[in-house]
Parts: C-alpha cells; sequence; structure tokens
C-alpha cells in the first residue's frame, strides 16, 4: 500500500545508550573514542548515506552504540582519575582555551597507552576516508575516438 510507512518496534529500537556524558567529557574523549570506534562509525554514516533512511540503519547504529558503551567502560576500568581530571579542566576553560589542559592531557594519554595500548592518532588521521590508497583505474584498452556529433554539452551565452 502506497502511502504507508513501517514503523520499527520497539524491541528493536530499545538499546541501552551512553547517558549523562557532558560535551566535555565527549571533547576529551574524541580522539581515543574517534580511533577504536572509527569503523562503525564510518558504516553507520554510509548506510544513512546510501540508504536515505534511518530505519535501513538499525543494526549498524546498534553497533555505535555497543562500541562507544564498550569505550567508556574501558576508559572508566583503566584510566578514571586522569580521564576526569582531563574533561574537568576541558569544562572549567569552557572548552576555548584547551591548550591551558595539555598535562592533563598528556596524563591521559599515557594511561591509555600504558593500561589499553591505545595511541592517540594524529590530526586529520581519522578523516580519512581509506585506510590505504585506491586502486588506479585500469588502463583504456583500444582506440578511443571523439564524438561524431561533438559535445553532448551546450553552452549557452546570454
Amino acid at each position: 500500500m502506497p502511502g504507508r510507512v513501517e514503523v520499527p518496534s520497539l524491541e528493536e529500537l530499545d538499546v541501552r545508550e551512553v547517558s549523562a556524558v557532558s560535551s566535555a567529557v565527549l571533547k576529551a574523549a574524541a580522539h581515543h573514542y574517534g580511533s577504536q570506534c572509527d569503523r562503525p562509525n564510518k558504516e553507520f554514516m554510509l548506510c544513512r548515506w546510501e540508504e536515505k533512511d534511518p530505519r535501513k540503519c538499525l543494526r549498524e547504529g546498534r553497533q555505535v552504540n555497543e562500541c562507544a558503551l564498550e569505550f567508556f567502560r574501558k576508559i572508566k576500568l583503566n584510566c578514571a582519575e586522569p580521564f576526569t581530571e582531563y574533561w574537568t579542566c576541558i569544562d572549567y576553560t569552557n572548552m576555548q582555551e584547551l591548550r591551558r589542559c595539555r598535562k592533563q592531557q598528556a596524563v591521559f594519554d599515557n594511561c591509555v597507552l600504558e593500561k589499553l595500548g591505545w595511541v592517540r592518532p594524529d590530526l586529520g588521521e581519522l578523516s580519512k576516508s581509506f585506510p590505504t590508497r585506491p586502486e588506479p583505474n585500469p588502463p583504456i584498452e583500444g582506440e578511443l575516438k571523439p564524438s561524431p556529433f561533438g559535445s553532448r554539452l551546450f553552452f549557452w551565452s546570454w
């Protein structure tokens, strides 16, 4: 029936969420979270882009949520004190002057490196879409000839 919208059931939508996390906490965790949950986040965003319907990406969204929960569990279990000091510093500077929190950042980064083996990613590393360079286009076989009717683009001048 056209015009009928399929709505997911409550069971499909019911997930345990990361709750009570301030923007300072997210900013402090961003680099390590980004490196640890890179794949599920990119898969979710790719699904949203390709499907144009969030209902079709519930599975990927659930994976993002599970990764975030597991990430914060590990931080709380292994590096709660340095992390708290770092995000508190960010909060006190109103998230404007992060340079004042470099000492706390270094302590937190050392903690996650020692206890979890996570290296803080370099600036711009997480925005790369391909971990390796894609293969070049294959060589063109045969001879390329110009179109017998000229260009199919029309340029109008007014």
